[in-house]
């Protein structure tokens, strides 16, 4: 059964920053595309970041690029997003997913899904 937990969501002021986990079971994410979205409260879910199979394959939105940082511990079979320099506009559930393939910006190339972490930006 897969499994993908995220942890590391919290309340934190504008301009500071948190770090997302998101740890795999049942599968190994070095073999696959993994990625982050997010859904801001009352709004659709939208793409934040994401990385391939190889780790020198990354993508980002562009409202988030330059602040945030995707990156995987194989050893651990975990996939991290770095968030610094956090704005009020950050704020929303972030989602942890993998494909079963290469990486995509589209959420509709990802089969497998976590359960999502509240982070909350204070201005």
């Amino acid at each position: 059964q897969v499994q993908l937990v995220e942890s590391g969501g919290g309340l934190v002021q504008a301009g500071g920053s948190l770090r997302l986990s998101c740890a795999a079971s049942g599968l190994t994410v070095s073999n696959r595309g993994m990625g982050w979205f997010r859904q801001p409260p009352g709004k659709e879910r939208e793409f934040v970041t994401a990385i391939g199979r190889s780790n020198t394959t990354t993508s980002y939105a562009g409202s988030v690029k330059g602040r945030f940082t995707i990156s995987r511990d194989n050893a651990k079979n975990t996939v991290y997003l770095q968030m610094n320099s956090l704005k009020a506009d950050d704020t929303a559930v972030y989602f942890c997913a993998a494909t079963s393939f290469g990486y995509s910006r589209s959420e509709y190339a990802y089969a497998y899904w976590g359960q999502g972490t509240q982070v909350t930006v204070s201005s």
